[in-house]
């Protein structure tokens, strides 16, 4: 029997599996993964206001493999061998006629000293921290930031910082203690979320200035000390230091011969196909694709990705070519704690609508929505 084994549960490899299995009912779809269950990371932002709790945002996936006929393996994926379509676990191996590396990217932590700094997408525990940390403060310097990697300037997540720095600003208002604190914003870029578009730029900016938010733009990042941001441009005192770096290709890479970019993401075509390599696939951010420069790493792409995989691995399935390009498109709501900024990004359009308090529900009646198909259900007759 044909056999589709996907390497994680995050949001690529949920969508990936689900429209794969709508397409073939018969195709063996197997799944491995360290952990059964999707973390929902975009929602950490609202974990320091408390609007969230940290196990809430964690969602138990038995119910999505039983009713996808999901075959589960609880495992590290260590490398692939022969061909590319034997992956190598820490708990044994397993043979695919397809591969779908569906992983997700790290962070790179070259930065000295970085470890004086939380990253918040590192995962659900960092934003539970952050608001312990943020409650223990009496006052002082807020620092916040992001870069991206020098040899991959795709392979960046500004979005979530932009947010982190909105909301803690909010929160304190509204605690009534911004007063005691200083915020700043730094980035190596003088027109930080560029890939947000010109727009986009000049609205964070300003909505920065509005806030009484202090910036330190355009110089590289040199290392973090305890309590202290050190760039090119001067350094400045931190008591808190929230910083996103650039994103690489997961440290198993290093155990194959995938193809990789200058940036170490698993080279691809518009098809998510790997670059030369017949069966293997690759979908979300452990990717390097052909398109626009302002591509995002975000999960929204990463679900466009995974519907192209899908209908095109059914379709070499059946015997037939490939056919469906992912959709380059841009879609994110920067979230303000009560209100949210819109950006809308494809090939032909650019959307920027002003801040309100419409695009926080909106964000909210997402969140609900897409985890909704996630959280348990019943399985298929």
């Amino acid at each position: 029997m044909t056999n589709v084994t996907i390497i994680g549960t995050g949001f690529a490899a949920l969508t990936t599996a689900r429209e794969l299995r709508k397409r073939d009912s018969a195709v063996t779809i197997r799944m491995i993964s360290p952990r059964a269950d999707l973390h929902y990371l975009p929602s950490t932002i609202w974990l320091p206001a408390h609007l969230r709790q940290g196990e809430k945002l964690k969602v138990p996936l038995a119910g999505f493999f039983q009713r996808h006929r999901i075959d589960y393996v609880s495992g590290s994926v260590t490398g692939l061998a022969e061909d590319g379509r034997t992956v190598l676990t820490e708990n044994g191996t397993f043979r695919a006629d397809h591969v779908v590396i569906a992983s997700g990217a790290r962070f790179i932590r070259k930065l000295p000293g970085i470890e004086h700094a939380l990253v918040p997408c590192e995962g659900i525990a960092v934003g539970e921290e952050i608001a312990r940390r943020l409650e223990a403060l009496d006052g002082g310097t807020i620092a916040v930031g992001f870069a991206s990697n020098p040899k991959e300037q795709g392979a960046v997540r500004g979005g979530p910082m932009f947010e982190f720095l909105f909301i803690i600003d909010t929160l304190l208002r509204k605690q009534k203690r911004r007063d005691k604190f200083r915020l700043v914003f730094f980035n190596p870029s003088d027109r930080p979320g560029q890939r947000l578009g010109d727009k986009a730029v000049v609205g964070l900016l300003k909505e920065m200035k509005r806030r009484d938010i202090e910036t330190r733009l355009g110089h590289k990042m040199v290392r973090f000390e305890k309590d202290e941001v050190v760039t090119e441009g001067g350094a400045f005192a931190a008591d808190l230091i929230l910083f996103m770096p650039g994103l690489t290709g997961p440290a198993w890479l290093e155990n194959t011969d995938l193809p990789l970019s200058p940036g170490g993401m698993i080279a691809a075509d518009e098809m998510c196909r790997v670059s030369g390599r017949d069966g293997l696939w690759v979908v979300g951010d452990a990717g390097s694709f052909p398109g626009p420069e302002w591509m995002p790493k975000q999960a929204h792409q990463a679900d466009l990705q995974g519907m192209a995989a899908a209908e095109n691995i059914a379709r070499a399935l059946k015997g037939a070519a490939p056919r469906r390009a992912f959709k380059p498109e841009l879609i994110c709501i920067v979230d303000t704690l009560d209100a949210g900024m819109l950006v809308f990004r494809n090939l032909k359009h650019n959307i920027v609508l002003p801040k309100s308090r419409v695009f926080h529900w909106l964000k909210r009646y997402f969140e609900r929505h897409y985890l909704k198909a996630f959280r348990d259900t019943p399985p298929q007759r």
